[in-house]
Parts: C-alpha cells; structure tokens; sequence
C-alpha cells in the first residue's frame, strides 16, 4: 500500500537533455576492454549504454551520507537508508546516437510500502522514456528498493559453479575496486558502498566492495553483444543477492528458444546473485 506521505510523488516528472558526445561511450569500452568496437559521431549506442548519459546533476552540498542525493526531490523523502537499484524491464525500439541531442523523460509510476524478512522495505517504480529527433528510441521502467538495516551480510563461499548448459556462452569477472571506481566514474555514482570500504563494512554491513547492480547488468548484455548479431528489442533483469570484490563471479549466457536468451550472473559460490533475458528482434 502506497504510504499517503508519499501520494503526492506518484506522477512526478523529471527531464535531462545530454548530447551524447562520444568521450563516454570510448570511456566505457575501454572500461569493458572492448577495442574492436569503433565508436565516431552518428554510432549507434549499445544497449544499456544509456545509464553513460543523463547523469545527475546534484551540487555537492545537497549528497546524503551515504553518496546518494538527499532525498525529497524528484524521489520521495523514503527515510529507510539502504537503497538498491533491484531491476529493470526495457524495450528498445530504435538506438540512440552518439553525437546527436537526445531527451530523457522520467515519471515516477508507483510507490509501494512493504514488510519483508530483513524489516520495512519501500519500492519505488520509475518509467523512463528516451528520445531523439523526436522519435522514442528506449522504455525503461525501473525498480528501486530502499529497506531498513539489517544483520551483517556474510563472506561470499568460494565452490565450484555449475556445469555450463551446452551451447552456453560464460564470462568470469574479477571486480576489483579499479572496475567499481571507474564504473562509479563513468555514471557519476557517488554510492560510499562501491570504493569506501570502511564505510560499505562499518556502516552498511557488507563484507567488502559492492558491485553495482548496472554494471552487472551491464556485463550480461555485454555478453549478448559479443555473441549475437541480431538487436535485442528487450531486456529484464532481477538483483537476487549482492555480488563483492571479494572473489571472482561468472555471467552466463543460453538460448530459452524463439530467439529469447537466459541470462544469470552466478556468485562466487554458484547461486544466482541476478537473473535476466533478452528478447532478440526477427532476423
């Protein structure tokens, strides 16, 4: 049930123009050592590519404690301080272009209070729309989770994962603190729980490091691109458990059939820190 304090955000509106010059796009290839992709005015951006452009403008003055903006602006004044990007359901209908005006529109859709095992948690759905040259080019509706503290998350087991599905694609990803940063860089991230390692462990709870949930998505559709010709025309993924610096983690890419892709990043110890798949468009 949405919190009557919190009716008045529902339908809030926010809108950031970017250019999309070219300097992020070279900035995140070179971050996901990717070398081969050549990237000039006019490129079309790769999916989720996006979360490179339409960053925050926030002053310094007005960050939280923890490195989010203070809330009681565009999102509610939610008092619960752990917030988590927990997932996102998009549908890419056009890309954008790099070096050409573009517009994001953002709506708040939902806000919704809950209890749950860790205590209170509030989820706060966000519709944005993404145009350029006055055509819609991606939707991308996300879920935002913010919760009360709670017990200290455990060390991450090291085992060995899963044999792969045959015909699967994999990747293991070492996310040492120089990846976190420069994610964090590149979107302009200031979230303490992805470089300040005493805070993310004294004051958050976590065992190390926190690797960011885009980036993880991030790293699935990158598996995608790397194997598939054919455009996506849609993507989905769910944040199940956090992922550390602390060890090694695996993407994992296999057909679902009818040209639908599972996709998985699998924890040190092999379970399933985040699910998702993509929708690929008729050859």
């Amino acid at each position: 049930m949405t919190d009557a304090n919190y009716a008045n955000w529902i339908g809030r509106q926010e809108v950031i123009d970017d250019d999309l010059c070219l300097a992020p796009a070279l900035a995140a290839a070179a971050m996901l050592d990717d070398p081969a992709t050549r990237f000039a005015p006019g490129s079309a951006l790769p999916p989720l590519w996006q979360w490179f452009y339409f960053l925050p403008r926030v002053q310094q003055t007005m960050l939280g404690v923890d490195g989010h903006p203070q809330r009681g602006g565009f999102m509610p004044p939610i008092p619960y301080p752990r917030r988590m990007f927990a997932g996102a359901r998009m549908r890419f209908h056009r890309p954008l272009l790099i070096g050409q005006p573009a517009r994001r529109k953002a709506v708040i859709r939902d806000i919704r209070l809950k209890s749950g095992r860790s205590g209170a948690l509030a989820f706060v759905s966000v519709l944005y729309s993404f145009l350029q040259a006055g055509q819609l080019c991606i939707e991308e509706e996300q879920d935002i989770v913010y919760r009360e503290p709670g017990p200290a998350v455990d060390r991450p087991r090291v085992l060995d994962w899963p044999q792969l599905p045959s015909g699967a694609w994999a990747r293991v990803v070492r996310p040492d603190p120089m990846l976190l940063f420069r994610f964090s860089a590149l979107t302009f991230n200031a979230h303490r729980i992805h470089y300040d390692r005493p805070y993310a462990i004294e004051e958050e709870g976590y065992p190390g490091l926190v690797v960011h949930g885009p980036l993880t998505a991030v790293l699935l559709m990158e598996l995608v691109r790397q194997h598939v010709q054919h455009p996506v025309q849609t993507f989905r993924f769910r944040g199940l458990a956090p992922l550390f610096d602390l060890a090694p983690f695996r993407v994992v890419c296999s057909s679902g059939g009818d040209g639908l892709l599972c996709l998985e990043a699998q924890a040190p110890d092999g379970m399933t820190a985040m699910s998702a798949d993509a929708e690929l468009s008729a050859p």
